[in-house]
């Protein structure tokens, strides 16, 4: 097994405390720090992402999943900015919504998509509509997503989508909702593109509609 084969397994396996010696030892080896990126990296948190979905892996394993991952990425990131090689697949602002202090699930979703090589636009919790559209308007994103954990603050999706129609963004931008009490048909209710149940199914969808 090479080292980049070990490293994507550790990250697997969230063996973080050798994840920065592998990432080196790659690095010393002549391997290129967008291969490690890509080969290692990005392939560790799809398998994670299956994982996840198969109910293999829960939560806790999900996050520390993402910290070894990040483990990685904190060495590479100078040599990978250097390169200017790193095209990022695409481009998604998220955020939980006005009234909603709860961001775990959020992050968790931050965390995929960065895995995943999105740039991520995390505007935090307790976003008012008005912000999300701003961000929409300045970034142009692919995706804007929103988390809800309580269901009294639901129906602020609905007015984040109300007010991307009435300046004309709706249809330049995928919605994407999710959270513990939002629904499939809550989504398709308010007019939301995109209903995920959680983060690695997040991501999957958003990696479908970029190809």
């Amino acid at each position: 097994m090479d080292t980049i084969d070990k490293l994507r397994e550790s990250i697997v396996n969230f063996q973080i405390k050798e994840v920065p010696e592998l990432t080196k030892k790659a690095l010393e080896e002549g391997k290129d720090a967008l291969e490690i990126l890509n080969e290692a990296l990005i392939k560790a948190m799809e398998i994670v992402g299956e994982k996840f979905e198969r109910q293999e892996y829960f939560l806790p394993e999900l996050l520390a999943a993402a910290q070894s991952m990040y483990a990685a990425l904190d060495i590479l990131k100078p040599l990978l900015s250097k390169s200017g090689k790193v095209e990022k697949i695409g481009k998604v602002v998220l955020g939980t919504v006005k009234g909603d202090l709860h961001d775990i699930g959020k992050n968790i979703v931050k965390m995929m998509f960065e895995g995943a090589n999105f740039e991520v636009i995390d505007l935090g919790r307790d976003v008012p509509a008005e912000k999300f559209v701003e961000a929409v308007e300045k970034e142009h994103p692919q995706f804007v997503g929103m988390s809800a954990l309580l269901t009294t603050t639901m129906l602020q999706m609905k007015e984040v989508i109300e007010k991307l129609n009435e300046k004309g963004l709706k249809d330049k931008v995928k919605v994407m909702v999710g959270g513990a009490p939002v629904t499939e048909e809550y989504a398709k209710e308010i007019g939301a593109d995109i209903y995920a149940s959680n983060a690695s199914e997040a991501v999957r969808i958003a990696k479908e509609i970029m190809k």
